[in-house]
């Protein structure tokens, strides 16, 4: 395995007390951590996309949109 498997990706800057604000991307090596982070990202404009992407791959392992996460009650 690579030393980054998943890429946490957004059309918007991401933001939350998780992962510093102001980067589109980060890049992590556990797919669990990162799917952790990118839900508590999506936190955005209503237009927010945030997905967790297999780097080796391709493969989209997890998508939000901030309206999902507004439904789910993470925007406080």
């Amino acid at each position: 395995m690579a030393t980054t498997d998943y890429r946490i990706e957004s059309n918007q800057p991401l933001s939350g007390g998780l992962l510093p604000a102001g980067r589109g991307h980060y890049l992590v090596r556990d797919r669990g951590l990162a799917v952790a982070l990118a839900a508590k990202a999506a936190r955005g404009p209503a237009t927010q996309e945030v997905r967790v992407v297999h780097v080796p791959t391709g493969e989209i392992v997890f998508r939000k949109t901030a309206e999902r996460a507004a439904a789910d009650g993470l925007d406080a």
